[in-house]
């Protein structure tokens, strides 16, 4: 009886970790796709600025002095200007704080290709 327990049990925690694994992966696409509806009209497509807005890869908005809060804090409150000439950020309306957190985690993506952060 206990081996045929611990067969469930194995063979329900590979699926767990597949299943997971899976929503993991799933959630890059999502970011990007939520990044380019929403921000890279001014940020840019790689998050590397255009005329409307700063880039987010740049070492201004590494984690040590951009944290993921203060992201949320663009996003759902706005920013006074205060590193750039653009002038005051807008907040975004209609973002979900799960939504944030995948348009943020796929910034970091950016920065850490862009050798922002390691």
């Amino acid at each position: 009886m206990k081996i045929v327990n611990v067969r469930k049990a194995i063979v329900f925690g590979i699926i767990v970790l597949f299943v997971g694994s899976m929503a993991c992966a799933s959630q890059q696409p999502q970011g990007e796709r939520l990044f380019t509806e929403n921000c890279a009209r001014c940020h840019g497509e790689k998050a590397d600025g255009t005329d409307l807005g700063p880039p987010l890869v740049h070492r201004l908005y590494e984690p040590g002095h951009h944290p993921d809060f203060s992201f949320h804090n663009a996003v759902k409150n706005g920013v006074i200007s205060h590193h750039w000439e653009f002038g005051d950020m807008p907040p975004v309306a209609g973002l979900s704080e799960p939504e944030i957190t995948q348009i943020i985690a796929h910034v970091r993506n950016l920065q850490r290709d862009g050798g922002i952060i390691k």
